[in-house]
């Protein structure tokens, strides 16, 4: 079941952005997610499947 992710919320991956971020805020949802790097404010598109495995926890809703 897909978790419940929703425009405007931070959450923090596995893994950091070449940046040293770890957090993301999501700016559009869908098959396919827009986010945006706190750090940087790179946006970049990512599946949903993909974005998934990718979070650590959800910071904010």
């Amino acid at each position: 079941m897909p978790m419940d992710l929703k425009v405007g919320d931070i959450v923090q991956t596995k893994k950091t952005h070449p940046c040293g971020s770890k957090e993301w805020e999501i700016l559009r949802t869908g098959a396919d997610f827009r986010i945006k790097c706190t750090g940087c404010e790179r946006q970049v598109w990512i599946s949903r499947v993909k974005l998934e495995k990718s979070i650590k926890k959800v910071i904010s809703e």
